[in-house]
């Protein structure tokens, strides 16, 4: 771990507030370096040499403080500690920014694995990859029981309309980063408008729920689902959707969507439907409509980095063909529609 601090971070003021807020958690130096494989908010690893935590803050720069709410991703953490949903425990919000930059959160560290891709699965063997992507709807299901009034999270979104919001948000994003024609991006966006399901009774959702948002322990089990940025109140089928897409074979060589689907062994997105419709008792007759909407999102936020790349702002390998990919992840979303 490096002795120099990160960017982002500046060790002796958060040395400090934690000495001022904690009086005695941390009882040596601070060390830490940046987790790889975040998408948005940036994780660091934590420690005095002794005990290890994760710090969570925005991206470097970022103004937009509803984009990335620290405390929204506190709260919900701290909500489900006593319930069967396994998440880190918390240990302190910090929402002044003049401490280390920005509004930033501590959590305990938590032992686990986050498997990222089918090479890493691919070495534990069929039977273990089976076991551990299987364990995904069943905690989902854990996550959708919650009582959102019983955990104090009542009040944590707007369920009444939830996917038309949902479709006009992801709409209004496709509009600020459209630069050119893109074939069926408005006929998936319209055919998703125009087919809207009813919603079941609104739950705590994820919204980014896939196995790389877990951690996983040597038994095999998840220790700890992560990244709680996007999550609310709304249809837990969306969800559902997301994880469906994201078991579904993508074949795109350069893909920037991380999915594990080729690894021997690994259900089938209909036998993670099945298993999650099995154990919660929801009707999941309407999935292929999620999971449509799940390729539409994908397909905006890729066009969108599209977007940036085309005038300098994202650097770095693999960005030159993000754009190429878009139209596959539209036609996904048209195909998957089509089914009903």
């Amino acid at each position: 771990m490096s002795e120099s601090p990160p960017p982002g971070l500046d060790l002796a003021r958060l040395a400090a507030h934690l000495e001022r807020e904690r009086p005695g958690l941390v009882r040596g130096p601070l060390s830490a370096q940046v987790v790889q494989g975040g998408r948005s908010n940036l994780t660091y690893r934590v420690t005095d040499g002794a005990r290890r935590w994760v710090v969570r803050r925005p991206p470097l720069g970022h103004v937009l403080a509803t984009a990335h709410d620290m405390a929204r991703e506190y709260r919900v953490i701290s909500a489900l500690r006593d319930t069967a949903v396994p998440v880190p425990e918390t240990v302190l919000l910090c929402e002044d920014p003049d401490v280390t930059g920005a509004p930033f959160y501590v959590m305990e560290h938590v032992e686990g694995t986050p498997y990222r891709t089918s090479e890493q699965l691919a070495g534990l063997g069929a039977e273990r990859t089976r076991r551990i992507v299987l364990a995904l709807p069943e905690t989902l299901v854990a996550l959708h029981a919650v009582d959102p009034e019983e955990a104090g999270l009542g009040d944590f979104g707007r369920p009444a309309g939830f996917l038309e919001r949902q479709l006009r948000r992801w709409g209004k994003q496709l509009e600020a980063s459209r630069s050119r024609e893109l074939a069926g991006i408005d006929e998936l966006r319209g055919a998703l408008g125009r087919t809207l399901p009813v919603s079941p009774r609104p739950t705590v959702v994820h919204g980014d729920f896939r196995l790389d948002n877990v951690l996983v322990g040597p038994d095999d089990r998840i220790t700890a689902v992560l990244d709680w940025e996007m999550s609310t109140l709304g249809d837990p089928l969306t969800d559902l959707g997301l994880l469906a897409m994201y078991s579904e074979r993508q074949d795109v060589p350069g893909s920037p969507v991380s999915t594990t689907s080729g690894a021997p062994g690994h259900p089938t997105a209909a036998e993670l439907v099945e298993r999650y419709a099995l154990l919660s008792g929801r009707d999941v007759s309407r999935v292929n409509w999620y999971t449509a909407f799940a390729y539409f999102k994908l397909a905006v936020i890729l066009e969108g980095i599209h977007y940036r790349f085309t005038l300098g702002r994202t650097v770095g390998e693999g960005f030159d063909r993000i754009g190429e990919l878009v139209p596959v992840f539209i036609d996904n979303g048209l195909t998957t529609l089509r089914k009903g």
